[in-house]
C-alpha cells in the first residue's frame, strides 16, 4: 500500500463531504478522493437546499453536527419557510444558494479540517481481504496507479458510476456535463456478489439572464423576516435576497415538445434506467398529464455574480433544437440564450436492502455506501446518509456502539429505515407523508431531538451544547410560565371582542386561551404586559416563542403520537438472531420467508415494515422470538 488511512471516502459530493467531515472530526484519519477538487459539493442540479421534508433533514443534519445547514446559511441568496398555511409539522425551510460560493465554502471547511486529507484522483477498484472467513474492505486502487490502504471505505460516487448522458439521439459518457464517468467500482462490488441496477435523473437548460424579459414574469420573493437552517449562533439569516420568478408553459410550448418525442431517449428505449416519479422531466409530465395545457415552472438565480438561471421543472433529454423551440414559446423567454441544454443521465446504483441500518454493506465488513449509489435523489438525502456513514465508519473502527436513528427520532431515521427495509424501485425522495410521526419530527425541534446525540458523538462542540441547554431551559421556563399564568375576564374579553373573537365566560390559564382557534402567542404578547416582561427578562428569542407556542397548542397531538411511538418501540426491542433460517418456519407465508431471508432484519420492528410481511407473519415472529 502506498499510503494508509483509517477511512477513505470516494466522491466529494454532498454525501462525501458530510461523511469525510464527520469521520475526521470524530478523530479518524480520513482521505477524501475526488475526480475534481474544483467541484467539491457541486450543485449539479438546482441551486437550492431544503424544501418539503428535505428542509427538516437539513436541520437534523445541523443538530447532529453536520455542516450542510451552516454552509447553506453562509451562501444563501433567498430563504422561504414553505407550507406556513398548514400545521407546523408541514413547515419546511428552503434556501436558494449561490452555487459557486456553496462549493467554495465546503472546500474551505474541508481543507481546514484536522485529520482530513484531500486527493484528486479517480478510484478504479475497491480492494477486499478475507479474515477468519469474513470479507472486509482493505483499500482502493486509483487511475493514477496509487493503492491506498484503509480500515473502512465509504462509497459516495453519486451519478458517476458508468454514467451516460443523453440529449436527443446523442449520448456520451460522463457523470455530469464536463466530467468523466467512473469505471471499475461497480465491477469490484459485483465481484463480491453485490446486486446492481440502473437509475436515471435529468436536469434542465441553463439560461442567460441578459436575454430574459423579467418584466413579463411573476416575481417570487423570500420571507420578509427570513430564518436560517443552522441552530448555531455562528450563522446569520440571509440579507439582500434575490427573487425567483414564476414561469408557465402553454399549449404552444407543449406542441413543440411533443414534436421531439420520437427522438426522446426516454420514450424510444435508449434509456433503460428508472427515473424519479416526483421530479419528472417535462416530457414525462406531458405524457402523464396529457390533459393539462400549462405547467408552472420556477426560474431561479444560480448566484449573485452570474447571469446563469436554472429553469426548475423543465428537466429534459429532448433534442437541443426541440428544447430551444419550446423555450422560445414561453412568455418572457422568447429571445432567451441557452448556456447549456438539458440532458438526462443514467448511472449505476446498488439496491439498499443489501445494507445494514448503519449503511454498512452486509456482504463486506467496513464498506459503507451513501447517497445516490443507494437509489436516492436529492442533495439533502445524500448529505444525511453521508453523515450517518461517516459517523458509523469511525465508531466501527473505534470499537464503539453503532449509530442508528429510529423513525420517531428523525426524518433521517425514516429515510434509512425505508431504504434498507423496503428498498427502492425508483429514485427515493423524502416527503413528510413518509413519516408516521410528523408532529414529533418538526423542523423547529430538531435540536431538542438530536443535539444531545451530536454532542455525545463528538460533532457538537461544548460551547454550542451549553448554549443549546440554555435555550432548552428558556423554552421550558416560558412554557411553564404560560401554563401557570391566569387570565381574568376583565383583562381579556375587551381584547377578544376587539379582535372579533369569542369572549371567555370565566377566568382561565393563559395556556387554555392559547389553545383556542384564532389566538396566537404573538397576539397574547401584544396584550399582556406580564408576558412581555417575562420575555424581556429571560431573553426569549422569536424562534423560542414559536417553539413554545407549538408545544402548547399541539400538546395533545404530540403526546398521542409519542404514546404510539413508544408502543411500537417494543417491536424494535425484540431482536432476531443473525443468520436465522426463515425457511424452517413453515407458518410464515412463502413471500415473507423469501423477503426476510433476503433483507435480514435485525428486529421484529424492522421485519414488520418489509413489504410482503403481513401482520399475521409478524405475529408468528412474535411467538417465536418475543414471548
Amino acid at each position: 500500500m502506498d499510503e494508509r488511512y483509517d477511512i477513505i471516502v470516494i466522491g466529494a459530493g454532498h454525501a462525501g463531504c458530510e461523511a469525510a467531515s464527520a469521520a475526521a472530526r470524530c478523530g479518524s484519519r480520513t482521505l477524501l478522493l475526488t475526480m475534481d477538487m474544483t467541484k467539491i459539493a457541486a450543485m449539479s442540479c438546482n441551486p437550492a437546499v431544503g424544501g418539503v421534508a428535505k428542509g427538516q433533514i437539513v436541520r437534523e443534519i445541523d443538530a447532529l453536527g453536520g455542516q450542510m445547514g451552516e454552509v447553506t446559511d453562509a451562501t444563501a441568496i433567498q430563504f422561504r419557510m414553505l407550507n406556513r398555511s398548514k400545521g407546523p409539522a408541514m413547515w419546511s425551510p428552503r434556501a436558494q444558494c449561490d452555487k459557486s460560493r456553496f462549493s467554495q465554502e465546503w472546500r474551505r471547511r474541508l481543507e481546514n479540517t484536522e485529520n482530513l486529507y484531500i486527493r484528486q484522483d479517480s478510484v478504479t477498484e475497491i480492494l477486499f481481504e478475507e479474515t477468519d472467513g469474513r470479507r472486509r474492505v482493505c483499500g482502493v486502487k486509483t487511475q493514477m496507479g496509487t493503492t491506498f490502504g484503509a480500515g473502512a471505505v465509504i462509497l459516495t460516487a453519486g451519478t458517476f458510476l458508468s454514467g451516460l448522458m443523453h440529449c436527443g439521439r446523442e449520448h456520451a459518457e460522463g457523470g455530469r456535463a464536463g466530467d468523466a464517468a467512473s469505471h471499475g467500482i461497480t465491477e469490484s462490488l459485483q465481484a463480491i456478489g453485490m446486486e446492481t441496477g440502473r437509475m436515471k435523473t435529468g436536469t434542465p437548460a441553463r439560461l442567460d439572464a441578459r436575454t430574459i424579459d423579467f418584466e413579463a414574469l411573476e416575481p417570487q420573493y423570500g420571507d420578509e423576516n427570513p430564518s436560517k437552517f443552522s441552530f448555531s449562533d455562528e450563522t446569520s439569516p440571509v440579507r439582500h435576497q434575490l427573487p425567483c420568478f414564476l414561469v408557465y408553459t402553454s399549449k404552444e410550448v407543449h406542441d413543440e415538445l411533443r414534436r421531439g418525442f420520437a427522438d426522446s431517449p426516454l420514450f424510444n428505449g435508449t434509456i433503460k434506467g428508472i427515473g424519479p416519479r416526483y421530479c419528472p422531466s417535462i416530457e414525462d409530465k406531458l405524457r402523464t398529464f396529457a390533459d393539462k395545457e400549462s405547467h408552472q415552472l420556477f426560474l431561479e438565480p444560480e448566484g449573485r455574480d452570474t447571469n446563469e438561471y436554472y429553469l426548475n421543472g423543465f428537466s429534459s433529454s429532448l433534442p437541443y433544437d426541440v428544447q430551444m423551440a419550446a423555450l422560445h414559446r414561453i412568455r418572457g423567454l422568447e429571445d432567451v440564450h441557452v448556456y447549456r441544454p438539458g440532458y438526462a443521465i443514467e448511472y449505476d446504483y446498488f439496491p439498499p436492502t443489501q445494507l445494514r441500518h448503519t449503511l454498512e454493506s452486509k456482504l463486506a465488513d467496513n464498506l459503507y455506501l451513501a447517497g445516490q449509489v443507494n437509489g436516492t435523489t436529492g442533495y439533502e438525502e445524500a448529505a444525511a446518509q453521508g453523515l450517518v456513514a461517516g459517523i458509523n465508519a469511525h465508531r466501527r473502527l473505534a470499537g464503539l456502539e453503532p449509530f442508528v436513528l429510529h423513525r420517531d427520532q428523525a426524518y433521517i431515521g425514516v429515510l434509512i429505515d425505508d431504504l434498507v427495509t423496503k428498498g427502492v424501485d425508483e429514485p427515493y425522495r423524502m416527503f413528510t407523508s413518509r413519516a408516521e410521526y410528523r408532529i414529533l419530527l418538526r423542523q423547529d425541534n430538531a435540536d431538542l431531538r438530536l443535539t444531545p446525540i451530536g454532542y455525545e458523538i463528538g460533532l457538537i462542540r461544548r460551547a454550542r451544547y451549553e448554549k443549546f441547554l440554555e435555550k432548552k431551559s428558556r423554552v421550558e421556563s416560558f412554557v411553564a410560565y404560560i401554563h401557570a399564568q391566569s387570565v381574568k375576564i376583565r383583562e381579556i374579553n375587551a381584547h377578544l371582542e376587539k379582535a372579533d373573537l369569542q369572549p371567555v365566560r370565566q377566568g382561565c390559564k393563559m395556556s387554555e386561551l392559547l389553545m383556542r382557534n384564532g389566538i396566537t402567542l404573538e397576539w397574547l404578547i401584544g396584550i399582556h404586559p406580564g408576558l412581555c416582561g417575562f420575555i424581556d427578562r429571560e431573553g426569549i428569542r422569536s424562534e423560542e416563542i414559536e417553539e413554545a407556542e407549538i408545544e402548547i397548542k399541539y400538546s395533545g397531538y404530540i403526546e398521542r403520537e409519542r404514546m404510539v411511538a413508544d408502543k411500537l418501540h417494543r417491536l424494535e426491542d425484540i431482536s432476531i438472531p443473525e443468520g436465522f433460517d426463515y425457511g424452517s418456519m413453515q407458518s410464515l407465508t412463502i413471500e415473507a420467508r423469501q423477503k426476510l431471508s433476503r433483507i435480514r432484519p435485525v428486529t421484529i420492528g424492522q421485519a414488520s415494515r418489509i413489504p410482503g410481511v403481513s401482520p399475521a407473519d409478524v405475529n408468528v415472529l412474535l411467538v417465536r422470538f418475543g414471548r
